[in-house]
């Protein structure tokens, strides 16, 4: 009896050790501090831990940072109940390792200070015309031969929507009237294609059909080789020419494919229409453009954190004449903040915003922040966040925050926002 009470103790026991463990705020917060920080010379970040313990820090580099304004030479011990400043001191990176009681690892960390990065804030609507890599595949379809007889030639060869045909018998597709082409230079022979599926190359065998209605060879598919439409310039850099913009991918609108770039430019758009977002029901900026004007860029990476590539030359003029410096993501707060775009034909302008809530990330993604638009102005011209304002460069406290992304589609006044630090390390991979 006395035995089995003493299981039933230790199980209670046991069970409350969990919850503490999974459940407890300060066991929470020390979960919640990244395992790897970006901080820029001069900024600070703050740790509240709530821990009412005394943990050492230890470091594999003393020059680098300080914690409330002490060098770890001097003071290693700090008591987690209190705010921690981690503030810099030098250009590099230090291993932080948290001991409890000076002898229990219970968090790792890497921090990196990095020069202050600046760039100018776009807001500029602009034109964005894209050629994809091969022909896309946006529908599949019979084919009736001259006899009557019903063929599924795509269909039998495993084709389907959002499939990208890179090559016919080993030649590279350049679009969809060259694809046409090959299919009719063969005729009722057999093709290999070179298929790309997501991530994954495959080959497939198929035969084309002759058409009764217009004796061309087909292979019963719909195929779409671009793309065109209006967003915002986010930044651009004046140290390395690169511009980022609209903060989500370009999709495919019938298959929902991220398109990939074989080339295209984008170019200054005029806003002349505003259809206000209700909610159920977005709302949108209708722009022109036209491909004789004079392109700004080309566009050389399509990602699903926007579009990037390199300015022909730099804009006559920008919204801020200087370049404004970049925040990290840990110093974004909830709070009042602005948003620079364009809305009519009088060009880029600055709204207040609100950033509602920050989702730390430690991994890019195009909803880091919730935004609220507030300013009366923009309100009762769009009625909120409306398609085209995608990519409209979020600016708090005289730094550049982010960009806007998405709209609720249930509450136009709200949607989401991307960190700018994910956009600039997309941008760096042109360079890279």
């Amino acid at each position: 009896m006395e035995r089995c009470r003493t299981k039933k103790l230790v199980g209670i026991f046991l069970a409350l050790i969990f919850l503490f463990i999974n459940y407890s705020p300060w066991i929470q917060n020390l979960r919640n501090i990244p395992s790897e920080l970006q901080i820029f010379e001069g900024d600070a970040h703050i740790l509240n831990i709530g821990l009412p313990l005394i943990v050492k820090i230890e470091t594999d580099n003393v020059n680098v940072l300080k914690f409330n304004g002490n060098s770890l030479k001097d003071q290693p011990n700090y008591n987690m109940a209190r705010p921690l400043a981690i503030q810099t001191v030098n250009e590099g990176s230090a291993e932080l390792i948290f001991k409890l009681f000076g002898v229990i690892p219970i968090k790792q960390m890497k921090v990196k200070v990095e020069p202050v990065k600046r760039v100018f804030p776009g807001g500029n609507s602009i034109g964005v015309s894209m050629y994809t890599q091969g022909a896309l595949v946006v529908g599949i379809s019979e084919v009736m031969d001259p006899e009557g007889f019903t063929h599924y030639p795509a269909s039998e060869a495993g084709l389907r929507p959002g499939d990208v045909i890179e090559k016919v018998n080993g030649i590279t597709v350049e679009n969809a009237d060259h694809l046409s082409r090959l299919v009719n230079q063969v005729k009722e022979k057999g093709l290999e294609l070179e298929v790309r599926r997501g991530n994954t190359i495959f080959k497939t065998h198929i035969v084309p059909v002759r058409d009764m209605h217009d004796s061309k060879y087909r292979l019963g598919i719909w195929v779409r080789d671009s793309t065109a439409g209006v967003g915002t310039l986010t930044f651009y850099d004046p140290d390395t020419g690169c511009f980022g913009a609209l903060g989500h991918a370009i999709t495919d609108i019938d298959t929902g494919v991220l398109l990939s770039v074989k080339n295209g430019e984008i170019v200054q758009s005029t806003i002349i229409d505003v259809k206000q977002g209700r909610r159920g029901e977005p709302g949108e900026l209708k722009g022109v453009f036209s491909s004789k004007q004079r392109a700004m860029g080309n566009i050389l990476r399509n990602t699903q954190y926007g579009i990037y590539g390199k300015m022909y030359r730099p804009l006559p003029e920008f919204y801020y004449d200087r370049p404004l410096p970049v925040c990290s993501q840990y110093d974004v707060k909830v709070g009042k903040a602005s948003i620079l775009t364009t809305v009519d034909e009088e060009g880029v302008k600055e709204f207040e915003i609100r950033i509602v809530k920050v989702n730390v990330q430690q991994h890019p993604s195009s909803k880091g922040m919730v935004i609220e638009i507030t300013d009366p102005e923009l309100l009762a011209r769009t009625g909120g966040i409306v398609q085209g304002m995608s990519g409209s460069p979020i600016i708090q406290d005289g730094k550049i925050v982010g960009a806007i992304t998405h709209v609720f589609v249930n509450n136009p006044k709200r949607g989401y926002g991307i960190f700018i630090e994910w956009m600039l390390k997309e941008c760096q991979k042109i360079l890279d």
